[in-house]
């Protein structure tokens, strides 16, 4: 049977000018009725806070919600490297176009020209926010705002505070978020996990919430529902990913009817902490932005076990910048990862079990100076070496790559409102900017186009033809929705099986990591569908979840996060299964050039994946968003 083909219900008109033109197309709430209107938000990260904190202020009814004790513990405070805008105060060439295309193509054309042409645009007006908030951005000598340089790009447009951009835009939009609440504008509530979406004729109309501190469910009305619960690369249990971010909220959504697109679209990140244990829970981020001044080499020689200070420069490979000389060390992620493993792989990786690669600043720290290089990376120097027990500035970092980053996502048309009306997805859980692959320093700039700039005028055209009624969340969908989120909580705790679920999440992120990770191949994804299907007949039998439903329960928690995972883990080896080329962080063995350069096929795949869930036990329908090109021809991407 043929997919059905999605309409993204993208605006005519220039390009230049389309989102002007469609943002005055759309309809208006008047500030008289916006008080009359409740929005409830999920999430409290970069997205989430800032599309709270806007809403608010026009006047809205908002309740937002977090499963951490405070906004401020999201997982974009981990963010290091910068966020992109091209206000060109290098005068090095750059413009909003040069910024579409170098996203576009970094995404290895895979994403909306609309989207990514809107994305580029709006950057500069989060700089211009972000400054009056009073976020301390890096500033020059003479008190500009300095940029810096990151992967896929050959221009320096990445505003950055030193390696802590995300804590402080988060701080700026959780000041925004905070001077709301405090007026009264917005109820919040932290340590609440959503648990389902009610749907109502295709209508999203609320959530049921678990009480993460006494277990407590309950029910919450809304005239439209934003989700903003970022990423799911912890379904490779091991990735630089806070411990706590999950799928659940967006993957119950999807079993609720909303499209997941491009679900194996996940990102490799090249500069992480390698692992060091077999019971390690988390991997650690080296910023991109050190690959400004750090350079990548591993011996030459693949039996040279010398000490790395002591090998001289004629006996280094500078492996990225001999193969990609255009670029050399500022090639995009997924290039990078690969070539990492490329290198790995044949014997020539350094480190006690040969899975990393040294990164230096050698070089950097005798042209510039060790206090220059402590000014623009101190803290991630201190932080490596708090991890490491190795000095940086004396010897070399070792890294390797990590599960980052997931383009994928809900699916969103041009408007950042999901298939199933009222629900609005923005940030990393939507999928709609990123194609392919990310480009570094490009996540920040997302979350906070989506929250402060887009889905504000959206959500307003969106709520401009709904009736203004009063909630009721005694209804008997909400109440049907809580008795069964109720039920599956109850029958974790009653189970009678002795392995703890951790482990149950080790032995998926090994399947994952192995078979859906930074190489995939047809036989290798056949292998994992069917290990990921005896897992989740093992989970339902053999988890062991002690304690009670009804008080804090760290393990109930995430056994109902690792069943989304092991669930979500089969849609993405299906997703991955049924996409015959190689596209950005997409890697299929099967499709490389002589020089392990990914093959696109524009025939077959120019499209977005949609996947409908059809039930338990049953496949997912697959469904086609066409991409169409009408101003950037795609090309192979090169970065040599």
């Amino acid at each position: 049977m043929e997919p059905n083909t999605i309409d993204p219900k993208i605006p005519d008109g220039d390009l230049h000018e389309k989102w002007d033109k469609h943002r005055f197309d759309l309809k208006l709430v008047s500030p008289a009725n916006r008080p009359r209107y409740k929005i409830i938000v999920v999430g409290t990260g970069l997205a989430g806070a800032s599309a709270a904190a806007t809403l608010s202020e026009l006047g809205y009814q908002v309740e937002i919600f977090c499963i951490q004790d405070s906004p401020r513990r999201a997982h974009s405070i981990a963010a290091q490297g910068g966020i992109n805008a091209a206000k060109n105060y290098p005068n090095d060439g750059d413009t909003v176009w040069r910024l579409f295309y170098d996203t576009l193509k970094g995404g290895d054309f895979r994403a909306r020209e609309a989207n990514v042409y809107r994305l580029a645009q709006v950057a500069n007006n989060i700089i211009d926010q972000c400054v009056a908030q009073g976020v301390p951005f890096a500033r020059e000598y003479g008190g500009y705002l300095a940029n810096r340089s990151f992967g896929g790009a050959q221009v320096s447009r990445t505003f950055y505070a030193r390696g802590q951009t995300g804590q402080q835009l988060l701080l700026g939009a959780y000041s925004a978020l905070m001077k709301e609440v405090n007026r009264g504008n917005v109820q919040i509530h932290t340590r609440s996990e959503m648990v389902d979406l009610v749907v109502e004729d295709g209508i999203a109309k609320g959530i049921i919430v678990r009480n993460l501190l006494s277990g407590e469910f309950t029910r919450h009305a809304a005239h439209c529902v934003i989700l903003a619960t970022g990423g799911y690369s912890n379904v490779f249990h091991l990735s630089t990913n806070a411990m706590v971010s999950n799928c659940s909220a967006i993957y119950r959504a999807y079993k609720k009817g909303a499209f997941f697109a491009n679900p194996s679209f996940t990102q490799i990140h090249p500069t992480c902490v390698p692992r060091s244990g077999h019971y390690q829970s988390k991997l650690t981020l080296m910023s991109e932005s050190l690959r400004n001044d750090g350079r990548v080499w591993v011996p030459t020689d693949s039996e040279d076990h010398r000490s790395a200070e002591d090998i001289p420069e004629s006996d280094r490979d500078y492996f990225l910048e001999r193969q990609y000389p255009s670029f050399g060390n500022l090639v995009p992620r997924d290039v990078a990862s690969r070539a990492v493993k490329n290198i790995c792989d044949a014997g020539r990786g350094v480190g006690p079990v040969g899975q990393s690669v040294y990164l230096d600043f050698g070089t950097a720290i005798e042209n510039q100076g060790s206090q220059v290089i402590e000014e623009k990376y101190g803290n991630l120097f201190q932080m490596y070496e708090e991890i490491t027990s190795d000095d940086p500035y004396r010897t070399p970092m070792r890294i390797y790559p990590a599960s980052h980053y997931t383009m994928g996502g809900l699916w969103v048309d041009y408007n950042l409102m999901s298939n199933i009306a009222g629900l609005f997805v923005i940030g990393e859980a939507n999928f709609s900017d990123h194609g392919a692959n990310r480009l570094g320093a490009s996540a920040l700039m997302q979350g906070l186009a989506d929250g402060y700039f887009i889905v504000p005028s959206t959500v307003a055209d969106y709520l401009a033809v709904q009736p203004a009624i009063d909630l009721d969340p005694d209804r008997a969908s909400f109440r049907a929705d809580e008795h069964k989120a109720r039920g599956c909580y109850a029958d974790f705790v009653t189970g009678k099986g002795k392995i703890p679920v951790d482990d149950l999440h080790h032995e998926l992120g090994a399947i994952m990591w192995d078979r859906v990770g930074m190489s995939r191949s047809a036989q290798g994804l056949e292998v994992a569908i069917k290990q990921i299907r005896q897992l989740r007949g093992k989970y339902r039998h053999s988890a062991c979840v002690p304690g009670d439903a009804n008080d804090l329960n760290e393990q109930l928690e995430k056994a109902g996060r690792i069943a989304d995972f092991i669930d979500l883990g089969e849609l993405m080896a299906l997703d991955a299964r049924s996409r015959e080329e190689s596209c950005g962080a997409h890697f299929r063995e099967e499709h490389q050039s002589s020089q392990h350069e990914p093959i696109r096929d524009d025939t077959h795949f120019q499209h977005v994946a949609l996947w409908e869930y059809r039930g338990e036990n049953e496949l997912p329908e697959k469904h086609l968003e066409e991409l169409e090109f009408k101003w950037l021809k795609p090309e192979t991407r090169s970065y040599r």
